[in-house]
């Protein structure tokens, strides 16, 4: 039994080699040209950047209610 468990774990595992073979590859040159490119266009849309509206934000601290 443990001959065949071994036998299918080294199966599943050059399975799992020849997809990651197959994956593919790109620069890391042209993967941060890319990624610098796609936060300057949307810098405008980041609330990151921008802030968030305070009556649209829903971690503003509660408002207190005083009963005078």
């Amino acid at each position: 039994m443990t001959s065949n468990s071994n036998v299918s774990n080294m199966q599943r595992l050059v399975e799992q080699l020849k997809l990651e073979a197959s994956v593919e590859r790109v620069k890391v040159s042209q993967a941060a040209a890319e990624l610098q490119q796609f936060c300057l266009q949307n810098a405008a849309k980041d609330p990151l950047l921008l802030g968030v509206p305070a009556g649209s934000n829903p971690f503003r601290d509660p408002r207190s209610c005083a009963v005078l």
